[in-house]
């Protein structure tokens, strides 16, 4: 068995931070570049819309099962409990084996690269200087949240507050101080007419929807501290919820004002949306502005990543998954402090060597696996007579089923499009199996 924890994780996240962990999580940098992707699949402003809200919804129906599942099964480590007491201790484990090698280490190194690339705005910064502010930033966050939930989720508020207040000014600018012709400057605009008049495939549906989908990438990350939360069978599915729909608001406005600002032409071809759009509002210094806005999210990001990660794998640990120090709390701060420690060393290490990008790219989608048998787990858990969620969702067979099979076309779509790839990030997960046979046949105590 493994040893004891040094004493209990402290219960000390509400409601407020618990929601800014989904928003600020959600909002990193996707939101300004991903909509030139969506609107070159989708071109017209009704599609990209409709594309918007879907995937919003289909973000809302994961955090729906997710937020019954949570109200079940309230203890650290989110989705790797669900799918340990759902199906089997080894799924759980791959859960986590993905997580800590590639899918939310490599999520970690590339926004903290995406975060000094930004500050290289403001400060010329050489490729090794990137990296150093990257891991620098990584090491920071780590060692605020190694102090205290309380210092991590207060900086969380603090930074989900100013970017989401940041986006509202950004709308409420843009269609006030817009000139009237930007809108109709698309459809008289040869290259945006040409646009306009491109046939859209159920194919070019599908992929623009599944990029959407990954702009809202992090929604569940709130479930790995349900141990670590005031009443969490209440405050994580209202976190939940109330996350998603802010989130959802906020995407749907900003690409409004992108598509009100640019031509449609200007939106497909830009690979900084954002930027461009500020540019055209306040002049020049509106890439200052948005590069700006962009540190600013992209380090709440960060702060709401190196938050949740570190208590999937102190949870494994408990389960005598992991090493056995990983599952202390530190006996003053009362945090999983060696799995945050050893989270920010692995994600920084990926920083230099420059792999988070090929290891997340390969892997993210096999979340999608692990998505799709979490929502399908709501039948399989609701015909045990032991499983009394606190909150229960209603409709739960379309929401579920429906999410399920959104996650199974995500799949289909990776495979056949990127089968070599798709193929090696399965393989990569599933590396952890004899791992974990391994494990649970190695001396007790070990």
């Amino acid at each position: 068995m493994p040893d004891p924890p040094t004493t209990e994780l402290k219960r000390s996240m509400t409601l407020v931070p618990a929601t800014a962990l989904v928003v600020g999580t959600i909002i990193g940098a996707s939101i300004f570049v991903q909509p030139s992707e969506i609107t070159a699949l989708v071109p017209s402003v009704g599609g990209v819309a409709a594309i918007w809200l879907v995937a919003g919804i289909l973000t809302f129906f994961g955090a729906l099962v997710s937020a019954e599942l949570a109200s079940a099964f309230p203890r650290t480590g989110g989705v790797y409990v669900f799918l340990n007491e759902t199906y089997s201790p080894v799924l759980g484990f791959l859960w986590g084996w993905a997580m800590f090698w590639s899918m939310h280490s490599g999520i970690l190194a590339a926004i903290a690269v995406v975060f000094a690339r930004y500050v290289a705005f403001f400060v010329p910064l050489s490729p090794v200087g990137v990296q150093l502010v990257a891991a620098g930033a990584i090491l920071v966050l780590s060692a605020i949240n190694y102090r205290g939930i309380e210092h991590g989720s207060r900086l969380q508020t603090a930074f989900t507050v100013g970017k989401v207040a940041a986006i509202a000014l950004m709308i409420a600018v843009g269609l006030v101080l817009a000139p009237g012709e930007a809108a109709s400057t698309t459809s008289v605009s040869a290259p945006a007419a040409a646009v306009a008049s491109t046939p859209i495939t159920w194919t070019a549906i599908v992929r623009a929807l599944i990029a959407g989908l990954f702009a809202f990438g992090g929604w569940h990350m709130v479930t790995y501290a349900a141990g670590e939360t005031v009443d969490p069978t209440r405050t994580i599915p209202r976190a939940l919820l109330g996350g998603t729909v802010i989130v959802t608001i906020c995407y749907i406005a900003l690409n409004a004002v992108y598509m009100y600002v640019l031509p449609m032409d200007v939106v497909i071809s830009s690979s900084r949306v954002a930027a461009d759009a500020a540019d055209a509002l306040l002049g020049s210094g509106g890439a200052g502005l948005m590069s700006g806005l962009v540190i600013f999210s992209t380090f709440g990001a960060l702060n709401g990543i190196v938050l949740a990660g570190p208590r999937v794998y102190y949870s494994m640990a408990q389960d005598g998954l992991l090493f056995n120090w990983a599952g202390r709390a530190h006996p003053t701060f009362r945090t999983p402090h060696l799995a945050i420690v050893l989270q920010g060393v692995w994600a920084s290490v990926l920083v230099f060597t420059g792999t988070y990008s090929q290891l997340f790219s390969r892997v993210i989608y096999v979340e999608w696996v692990f998505f799709g048998l979490m929502a399908l787990g709501l039948f399989i858990l609701r015909r045990r007579p032991d499983y009394t969620p606190a909150y229960r969702v209603r409709g739960a067979a379309v929401i579920a089923g429906v999410f399920a099979l959104s996650s199974a076309i995500i799949l289909l779509n990776r495979f056949l499009t990127e089968p070599v790839e798709a193929v090696i990030g399965l393989g990569i997960v599933l590396l952890g199996v004899p791992v974990y046979y391994f494990w649970l046949a190695r001396p007790k105590g070990a």
